[in-house]
């Protein structure tokens, strides 16, 4: 099969291009069959035109029942990480590669399960659209499923992580763990050393943007 012919969602976007248009039609997206076992799409949600954008791979359990992203555990350190990053949480844009919770039932609990790669292909005009809409001056992909979908699936977060290349969607775009890999890290020393490097690579975020804000390139990895 060849990427033309896989499944997409471009069909379902609204004629009109306006977050809040994406907002209301991603709830009838058929565009893969995550849907079907999902209690509903999760959009972004931020500023229309925040200056970074953070990516993650899919909603969670608890994204997937509010039907917001980035609320579960994985937001909270989020939350707490931009803080201590000095990054303000209500300028920062957050979404999913994959608009619907993919899961699979562990007695009675919902445990994430990865997207398929046709699944991510299928999704990425709402991520695009959402990208041309706010036009960031940053992205930040969080996790391997988000930075292979902007940067190609060759590309290693363990490696790669906090060197800024430009990108067809922003003038820079980075990427890092996602905070739910810190949430199961093996202990306690390796959670700590694993946040710590979180923190790290979203002081680099700031930087890069106020050195964008300022006219300066920001473009030195």
């Amino acid at each position: 099969m060849t990427r033309e012919s896989l499944p997409s969602a471009a069909e379902y976007l609204p004629s009109r291009l306006t977050l809040p248009a994406m907002q209301a039609a991603v709830q009838k997206c058929r565009g893969c069959d995550l849907y079907l076992s999902a209690t509903q799409a999760v959009f972004g949600e931020g500023p229309a035109h925040a200056p970074i954008v953070m990516i993650g791979e899919q909603p969670g359990d608890d994204e997937d029942r509010k039907g917001q992203p980035f609320v579960g555990p994985a937001g909270k350190l989020l939350d707490r990480a931009l803080s201590e990053a000095h990054i303000d949480r209500a300028a920062v844009y957050v979404t999913n590669t994959v608009k619907h919770f993919k899961y699979e039932m562990r007695g009675k609990r919902r445990l994430h399960k990865k997207p398929r790669a046709s699944e991510i292909h299928a999704c990425e005009p709402w991520l695009e659209a959402e990208m041309e809409l706010v036009k960031p001056r940053v992205i930040v992909c969080l996790g391997a499923t988000a930075a292979q979908a902007v940067f190609g699936n060759k590309y290693k977060v363990t490696q790669q992580h906090g060197i800024f290349l430009p990108h067809k969607w922003a003038p820079l775009a980075t990427s890092t763990v996602h905070p739910s890999s810190i949430l199961r890290a093996p202990d306690e020393a390796r959670r700590h050393a694993e946040y710590a490097q979180f923190v790290e690579d979203l002081k680099l975020v700031k930087d890069r943007v106020e050195a964008l804000t300022s006219g300066r390139s920001g473009t030195a990895s």
